[in-house]
């Protein structure tokens, strides 16, 4: 039966685990008629072997493409008939199932859910449909001189560790995976006691529990214990990573080593993410683009990270100017070490981060997703209001000591003509 029942903040979320383990986040939202469902597992590329990296990525394409009772057809005709949407995504951290319809048919989609989840039957062509068409996608990026600087610094900055690697994976190890490899992974992830399923929207929590017990209640959790996942190390050993490629602009990109979403210091980074580089009136478009013209596209991003996380700034820019951009880039982020934002700075970053945080909260889909992805990170549902707390506590003199602790020598990643870049 349900059990540790919690309600929290201005929305009530209930949270409840089932006898097998699935935790069910349920919120009612009756605003509009639709039910937003999120199916979250502790799997995703961070979980794969080295040499068979991309498997969660080809599972997911191929999860939905048939299961024991149902042809791929027969799946796509019963989402389309009553104008629903279900599809399969791979993370770093994590595995996701998503599914949205009005809330009259929503039981019938998440039954076809449980039986995508409990019973697939991975066919041989569509394996092998979807590993090509994967394949000339890691190809189309390597035309792609974002993706290509992107990449490369990915790969420098992590070395070993899972995250160095595309969740795509890379040309060679999609073309190695096997129907066997999906299999195996599948029965060491896909299980009961590895579940959260978020849901929002015009039902209530009871409901909601209810539907979900009746469906995947009587999955048995599997007798063996889930792995234990060991990450390796990753070294801070910054240096400079070149890809000539015959382009009209050369892509600049510095990379840093931050801390994963669990830190401490995580708030501070983000208001410094959205100080420098979010949006058209942070601090790298202002200065860099407006007011020098170096930038055609100009930003920062700091992702939230369940292990290790990069905060990296990025520029496009004329091929000429490409010394230019790197150390206006370097000057703009080592400022923030030297001297710290003003109180009227931080203030504005926080209203604006908040903000955008608020209206990431609006719709059911989303919704769904937020309180998933925390429960699922290991945050729990209370990081929702924690996050906001630990905003607006940040301080002037926090946000320079974590400057002055993660933007150390940036890895620098650099994709333009050979003349230029050499």
């Amino acid at each position: 039966m349900p059990q540790n029942l919690t309600s929290y903040q201005q929305q009530t979320i209930h949270r409840n685990v089932l006898d097998n383990g699935i935790v069910v986040l349920a919120v009612e939202n009756p605003a509009a008629d639709i039910i937003a469902t999120r199916i979250f597992l502790r799997a995703g590329s961070q979980w794969e072997p080295r040499e068979k990296a991309g498997l969660s990525n080809l599972l997911s394409a191929v999860l939905t493409k048939g299961t024991e009772q149902l042809s791929s057809i027969e799946i796509a005709e019963k989402i389309e008939s009553v104008g629903a949407y279900l599809s399969a995504d791979a993370a770093s951290d994590y595995f996701l199932l998503s599914l949205k319809t009005v809330s009259r048919d929503w039981p019938q989609i998440l039954q076809l859910a449980g039986q995508i989840l409990r019973s697939p039957s991975f066919p041989e062509a569509e394996v092998e449909l979807e590993r090509q068409l994967i394949i000339q996608d890691i190809r189309s990026q390597k035309e792609q001189p974002f993706s290509v600087a992107f990449d490369q610094l990915r790969q420098a900055m992590y070395k070993n560790h899972p995250y160095g690697v595309s969740v795509l994976g890379t040309e060679d190890s999609v073309s190695q995976l096997s129907r066997s490899d999906l299999e195996e992974y599948y029965q060491t992830h896909f299980r009961p006691d590895n579940i959260v399923i978020s849901i929002a929207g015009r039902v209530t929590p009871e409901e909601a529990t209810e539907q979900v017990e009746r469906i995947f209640g009587d999955w048995l959790p599997n007798k063996t214990p889930l792995p234990t996942k060991i990450l390796p190390s990753v070294p801070f050993q910054p240096y400079q990573i070149k890809k000539p490629q015959e382009t009209k602009q050369s892509v600049v990109m510095l990379g840093y080593l931050a801390p994963s979403v669990q830190d401490a210091e995580f708030a501070g980074l983000k208001l410094l993410n959205t100080y420098l580089g979010n949006g058209l009136s942070s601090r790298l478009f202002v200065e860099l683009r407006q007011k020098r013209g170096l930038a055609y596209d100009v930003s920062s991003f700091y992702a939230t990270r369940q292990s290790t996380s990069t905060f990296i700034t990025y520029m496009g820019t004329a091929p000429e100017n490409t010394n230019i951009a790197i150390d206006g880039l370097r000057a703009e982020v080592e400022r923030l070490a030297s001297s710290s934002l003003s109180e009227d700075e931080l203030q504005v970053a926080k209203n604006k981060l908040l903000g955008q945080y608020a209206l990431g909260k609006q719709t059911n889909s989303q919704l769904a997703q937020v309180y998933g992805l925390y429960e699922i990170l290991g945050l729990g549902i209370k990081f929702d209001d924690q996050f906001q707390q630990d905003i607006n506590s940040v301080t002037p003199e926090m946000t320079q000591a974590a400057a002055k602790r993660y933007f150390l020598e940036p890895y620098v990643s650099l994709v333009g003509p050979a003349e230029v870049i050499n």
